[in-house]
Formats: C-alpha cells, sequence, structure tokens
C-alpha cells in the first residue's frame, strides 16, 4: 500500500498534534502517523504545567485555549519541598496562580486529538524506515509494509526519533540520573499519611544527591519518582518482575530518611517502573534539509528539570504550523524561519534543563532549591 500525503507528521504525542491542529487552523491538511495501535492505547499519565510563554502561546495558535482552560486541576499549582527528616521548607498552597497551570497530558492530548478530522490520524504505524527522494520529497516506511511519500516530512517522533538521521547524527546520551517510578492509588482514603504529606500540587524531597518526587493527578492519586546520580546500569541489577524486591532495592539509597518518604515506595500500588534519563546534547542543530524538519523531544530533548519538554513541544508545533501558513508556496523559507527560532529557543531550554539537575543532585541541593523557590514566590 503506497500513498502521498503533502504533510506527514510522524508521532501524535503534543507537539505532532499542535501542528496538525494549527495547519487545520489555516487550511492546511496534513497526515499524521502514530505507532501507538489506538488513541486509546495506553494511558498518557502525568500532570503538565502549561506555561504562559511557550505551551499557552501554542494553544492560543491553536484556537484552543479556553477550552484548555476547562481542564484545570485547581490548585494543582500548590508545591512543597521537603528535607530528607520530613522538615518542611517550602509549602505554597497554588490559590495564587503563577500562570503555570497544571492539566493532565492525557486530557491535554484528548483534546488536541478531538479538534482534527477523524482521519488525520493513522494509527499503528510504525516507522522502519525514512529516506530522501529528489526534490526535497521523502519516503517513510512502516512496519506493516505500508509506503507514504511526502513533499515535507516532520519528525515529532521523540527521542529515538527515525526522523532525526536524515538531518543529524545525534543520539540522546544517559544523563547519570535514574527514575523508578511508582504510584500510590486513592490516596486520601488508601494513603492519607502520603496524601497529607505530597499536597495538593508538586512535591520535592532533595538530599544527598537524589530524591523523591511526587504530584497529584486528577484522579486522586499520587505519582511518584524516585530519582538519583546512578550508573547507566544500575536499574538492570533490579528484578523490577518481584515487586516487593524492588522496592527494596530502591529504598536500600534512602536509608535515614523520614518513614513518611519512604512510604511514597514502600506503600505504592502496582509494579515499579524504570526509566533512565537521556539527553540530546545542549545546542543540537542541524544544517537546512530539504523537505524535512524537528520539533520537540525529536529536536532538543532534554531532561525534565525544567519543566519544559512538553511546553516547547507544543509551541514548536505551533510555530511550525504558523511559519507554513505565512509562506504559501514556499516551504523552505518556512523551515528556514521555523528553525531560526527552533534553535535558540531549544539551547535556551536545555541549558536551564541541565543547570536544574546540577542544582538538584549536586551539593546543597536542598538549600539551593530552598532560596529558588522563595525567590521566584516573591
Amino acid at each position: 500500500m503506497r500513498s502521498h500525503h503533502p504533510i506527514a507528521i510522524i508521532g501524535a504525542g503534543l507537539g505532532g498534534l499542535t501542528t496538525a491542529r494549527v495547519l487545520h487552523a489555516h487550511g492546511i491538511e496534513a497526515a499524521v502517523f502514530d505507532l501507538e495501535p489506538s488513541a486509546q492505547a495506553r494511558t498518557q499519565g502525568g500532570m503538565l504545567d502549561i506555561h504562559e510563554e511557550n505551551g499557552q502561546r501554542a494553544l492560543h495558535a491553536a484556537g484552543l485555549f479556553e477550552d484548555f482552560r476547562k481542564l484545570i486541576h485547581e490548585g494543582g499549582e500548590a508545591m512543597r519541598l521537603l528535607g530528607p527528616d520530613g522538615t518542611v521548607h517550602v509549602d505554597e498552597s497554588g490559590d495564587e496562580s503563577r500562570g503555570r497551570p497544571e492539566v493532565d497530558r492525557g486530557d491535554l492530548r484528548e483534546l488536541l486529538l478531538n479538534s482534527l478530522p477523524h482521519d488525520t490520524i493513522h494509527w499503528n504505524r510504525k516507522v522502519t524506515r525514512a529516506r530522501p527522494l529528489d526534490g526535497g520529497r521523502h519516503e517513510v516506511t512502516f512496519a506493516d509494509g505500508s509506503v507514504v511519500t511526502t513533499d515535507l516530512l516532520v519528525g515529532a517522533d521523540g527521542a529515538w526519533s527515525r526522523v532525526r538521521p536524515l538531518l543529524s547524527d545525534a543520539r540522546p546520551a544517559y544523563t547519570g540520573i535514574s527514575f523508578v517510578e511508582t504510584d500510590l492509588l486513592e490516596a486520601d482514603v488508601r494513603h492519607p499519611r502520603s496524601a497529607a504529606v505530597v499536597g495538593r500540587g508538586s512535591f520535592f524531597c532533595l538530599g544527598d544527591r537524589r530524591a523523591l518526587l511526587a504530584h497529584r493527578e486528577t484522579d486522586g492519586s499520587l505519582h511518584v519518582y524516585t530519582a538519583l546520580r546512578a550508573d547507566e546500569g544500575w536499574l538492570d541489577t533490579i528484578d523490577f518482575g518481584d515487586t516487593a524486591a524492588a522496592k527494596a532495592a530502591v529504598l536500600t539509597h534512602f536509608e535515614g530518611w523520614d518513614e513518611s518518604l519512604r512510604a511514597l515506595v514502600a506503600d505504592a500500588d502496582g509494579t515499579p517502573v524504570p526509566r533512565r534519563i537521556h539527553a540530546l546534547p545542549v545546542g543540537h542543530r542541524w544544517d537546512r534539509v530539504p523537505g524535512v524538519t524537528l520539533l520537540g523531544d525529536a529536536a532538543h530533548l532534554m531532561s525534565p528539570f525544567a519543566g519544559e519538554g512538553a511546553n516547547l513541544a507544543m509551541l514548536d508545533g505551533a510555530e511550525l504550523g504558523l511559519a507554513l501558513a505565512a509562506h504559501p508556496g514556499d516551504t523552505e523559507a518556512a523551515l528556514t524561519a521555523y528553525e531560526e527560532a527552533l534553535f535558540p529557543r531549544g539551547e535556551a531550554s536545555a541549558t536551564d534543563s541541565a543547570t536544574s539537575l546540577e542544582t538538584m543532585f549536586g551539593e546543597h541541593a536542598l538549600e539551593r532549591m530552598t532560596e529558588f523557590f522563595r525567590r521566584h514566590a516573591s
């Protein structure tokens, strides 16, 4: 099966969907291809704080800002910072908006999906190869044997992008930080101590080059990230098929921490999930190649410690859509304008993310982050 699409977007994450939505709003249709079997194939998970300067700008460009406001998790901007002994160093109520309202990632993705014509997304399309043709066109082959050709190929396919090699030899590298993710379900009823510790929004506990990070989700559960500096192979030493053993292995790195904090792992429901944190080189960029570009993590994967990943992906998508609409019939002019803004924007956020990583997992992390939050609160 072979077909042609003037614009083909690989990846139906927030960035790819925002691109398609902004294009649609300007009367330009695009096809989106995603490896997931369907929109409901897996839970998207996690809360996102959507920033005024990028994520909210993208939603305005997409014409979805008012609908987005209906998804905001009231009180989700609350934030607590504790030390390993359980002492509270910062406790912000979240009643006063900091311009970064919290929403459920799945709800936001659903908003974008529902804003597009039903035939925009082509599910169950895992890319196996992307190659250039003549005249700036590209051909993409999928695991099911289907093939598409396109005049403009957009790589919105995340950290391990199959489109990126058309532009760059860069690959994500391990940052030195590993996560183990856990959940506490129906927290107020089943885990009231943990619910009280985490509070209504985001939670940080820092010390000795490790951290417990958490947030309250809209369904009342707590999602917890146990994070520490570790060798890249550390997670491979843990049997995650044995939940009790995995929890015990993680908690050996938090000996002496207050029991109310250790309970975020010890009392968790379900199986812990390991994740290594990777990043592209800060300042990643490429020379202009006709008919192809990248956005989001495919362009500037960074650690999550500046909270910019999803926001940047959405702004990238919106800016790409706006550039194409502003340069009808001249795709290369549009891509040149888009990338001229993309590169410094991505570099600035990647720098902030790398700096935040060193702050949170370096010497005097608790004191430095306490000062940071107090300064920004004032």
